[in-house]
């Protein structure tokens, strides 16, 4: 296409310039114009490539700032996701979540048997690994609800010797789960139980030992005691 045109301009500069010459023969003054029109139209066509060019750099312009937009949308989105998150954070601060949790095993040293006992009791895990919020007391191994919510509870019991053994998980005295091995000869064993419960202020939980069983622990702390608050209510 671009050759046809330089033929093209080719054929009318050499067409003005034949009519130059007659011009010149005829007196007029043609010989002042048309080296200008020649001139001209090689300008129109230089500046028509240079157009070309011109476009093909704006397409290019245009292509960037689509994929600019497109960033900066994308950026936007991000940011807005971002301050979601952060009203939700900080309303579960000014909320101020309570942190209850705690876990405990029932010897801080020694090792033997702990029961058997005439009468049922908690068990009194003394070794405590954590008690955040202080709502377990190592003392009388009874965990007290400070916050109205939904906990988990879960506890381990192990015997060594004749298998006489039956550890119950209590709440306000009232059995929610247990676990039992009672048999003749010597043996060793391990049993495990948890609960999920809704518990309101001041409800308490512990896992007690029957009368006249009995569990065993030494410094691998078997018989454990844990629990902590899941949501508040």
């Amino acid at each position: 296409m671009k050759g046809v045109v330089v033929l093209l301009i080719l054929s009318l500069c050499l067409t003005l310039s034949g009519a130059q010459g007659e011009g010149d023969q005829a007196g007029t003054s043609l010989s002042y114009c048309v080296p200008d029109t020649c001139s001209f139209i090689r300008e129109l066509a230089v500046l028509k490539e240079k157009l070309g060019t011109m476009d093909q750099k704006l397409v290019a312009v245009e292509t960037r700032l689509q994929a600019s937009v497109s960033q900066v949308d994308e950026l936007k989105s991000t940011n807005k996701a971002q301050e979601e998150e952060l009203k939700t954070l900080k309303k579960d601060i000014a909320a101020g979540q309570p942190k209850v949790a705690f876990s405990a095993a029932l010897r801080t040293s020694g090792s033997g048997n702990i029961g058997p006992f005439t009468t049922d009791i908690p068990l009194q895990y003394k070794r405590v690994f954590s008690n955040f919020g202080s709502g377990y007391n190592p003392a009388t191994g009874v965990f007290t609800a400070m916050v109205k919510g939904v906990y988990y509870f879960r506890y381990t019991m192990f015997y060594s010797g004749n298998a006489n053994a039956v550890v119950s998980l209590r709440k306000n005295s009232q059995m929610l789960v247990s676990s039992w091995d009672v048999g003749s000869g010597p043996a060793q064993d391990f049993a495990s139980n948890a609960a999920v419960v809704e518990l309101e202020v001041g409800d308490s939980v512990y896992a007690q030992l029957s009368a006249n069983r009995e569990v065993f622990e030494d410094g691998g702390n078997y018989n454990t005691f844990s629990g902590f608050l899941l949501f508040p209510m």
